[in-house]
């Protein structure tokens, strides 16, 4: 997708909310939701998010009633999503559509890639097998191309199941698998057949949920700049290859960053002791990361809410930052979720849905603003809510250029003028401008005019709200 197709979908996102199609095909159903978690109640759980023209898909488990005492899962699903705040159901795969060939409650976890325009969904025969099914559309209708496993029980020393998809940028793709110890191989183009033998990945100094020597299911693998990162759950580690050797570094989900109301997660009592983790904030967090319009974010698992289990789960999404060095700062777990905002609460700067020339950047104190700003340049913070009439923007931001100001626009980098300021000088001060609005929910635009050097934003907050 070119960049300039990547903006058009940028600004209809925020134009246009989530975008509800009417597929005759598939029926759809379209959830009202406003954070963390992002569907609740429905049993939306292992969700691996693939990005497709602007929209993320969830290719999802389902757990199957809250009144389960086992995993019952009875298909797998697919969710759509525009601007991460509304989802939307959009496919439902069923095991009598695969080589399974009849009703299971097996049906665990799965993920998803595109190649040459065509899309392909793999999924775990319980924990026996893994098959793919592909199809001329993200979300179906699924066609069984090889009528068996993909990887067959006993083919490798670690159980067939719970596949992770990477993908390089020019096509080349791996598959990683298993539990306890993982395998990785080369997928040919055709991506449905192995290139080579699956190889098992060494992880030095693991750790996981149950402590340090054991890692857990479900891993995942994702590249950023020249590191890739092997995840399972919310442990991961780091490597120079997606062979390996990854060195672990621990946990992205800590007790201190989790907001209160996710914190308190009962241990089951079904489970054997040596099985049962010690924090039950970093428990069964399957999940993934994905990139969106600058910005990244890691989806998992949670069963944290009333009326949830480890039986039937709920997923939650956060942002994600790296450190200069590639390690992730642990991550803030919150009721608001990602692309929409509370003014009551201010707003990080780095936390944006969507930027235009510029990037994250980690400041000498270890916090994270936003950085490499120019003329021209837009961030973007819809959905900013418990705004008055006529509320006080307070921009914590810092400019080489005292030449340099920014424009405070609705919806987009063409919106209506709301506000406009001079940038302080640097390293940073606070301006104080009024919006001209009387909304109580707000899509701000940030424009960056001038020819700065240098420019930095931190944070937005706000005084004289409701």
């Amino acid at each position: 997708m070119d960049r300039r197709t990547n903006l058009k979908w940028m600004a209809a996102a925020v134009a246009a909310g989530c975008v509800k199609e009417s597929l005759a095909r598939n029926p759809q159903v379209a959830v009202p939701v406003k954070g963390n978690p992002i569907v609740p109640s429905r049993g939306l759980c292992d969700p691996q998010a693939r990005v497709y023209d602007g929209r993320v898909y969830l290719y999802a488990t389902h757990d199957a009633s809250p009144a389960s005492r086992g995993f019952m899962m009875n298909d797998w699903w697919v969710w759509r999503s525009q601007n991460l705040v509304d989802w939307e159901q959009v496919s439902t795969l069923k095991p009598e559509q695969t080589y399974w060939g009849k009703p299971s409650d097996q049906c665990w976890a799965t993920d998803a890639a595109r190649r040459d325009g065509k899309y392909f969904f793999y999924f775990s025969r319980g924990p026996n097998e893994i098959g793919v099914v592909s199809s001329d559309r993200p979300d179906g209708p699924w066609h069984d191309p090889l009528g068996k496993p993909l990887i067959a029980k006993g083919s490798v020393a670690t159980e067939a199941r719970d596949p992770g998809i990477l993908q390089e940028a020019d096509g080349t793709s791996y598959i990683v698998f298993g539990t306890w110890k993982y395998f990785i191989a080369k997928l040919n183009p055709d991506m449905v057949s192995l290139a080579e033998e699956p190889r098992l990945i060494e992880i030095r100094n693991p750790q996981g949920p149950y402590g340090r020597g054991r890692t857990d299911d479900k891993p995942f693998l994702h590249r950023r700049g020249d590191k890739y990162y092997l995840s399972w759950g919310c442990f991961y580690g780091i490597s120079d290859s997606p062979y390996g050797p990854y060195d672990c570094k621990g946990s992205i989900i800590s007790r201190e960053t989790v907001d209160p109301e996710f914190r308190t997660i009962p241990a089951p009592t079904d489970i054997p002791a040596p099985f049962r983790p010690a924090d039950m904030t970093t428990a069964d967090r399957h999940g993934s990361f994905f990139e969106l319009h600058g910005q990244w974010y890691f989806i998992c698992n949670d069963f944290s809410q009333p009326g949830t289990s480890s039986y039937f789960r709920n997923s939650v999404i956060s942002y994600v930052r790296y450190r200069r060095n590639g390690e992730i700062v642990p991550l803030r777990l919150t009721r608001t979720g990602v692309g929409q905002y509370d003014a009551l609460k201010g707003i990080d700067a780095a936390d944006f849905f969507a930027i235009s020339k510029g990037e994250i950047v980690e400041q000498s104190d270890g916090q994270f603003g936003v950085g490499g700003l120019r003329d021209g340049s837009w961030i973007l913070y819809p959905k900013v809510r418990n705004l008055r009439p006529a509320p006080r923007l307070i921009l914590r931001a810092g400019a080489a250029d005292r030449g340099a100001t920014v424009e405070i626009r609705r919806a987009g980098p063409k919106g209506a003028l709301l506000a406009k300021a001079g940038l302080p000088a640097m390293p940073e001060g606070e301006i104080s401008v009024t919006l001209r609005t009387n909304r109580v929910t707000e899509d701000l635009c940030l424009v960056v005019r001038g020819t700065p050097e240098k420019v930095i934003l931190r944070s937005l907050s706000f005084s004289e709200l409701t």
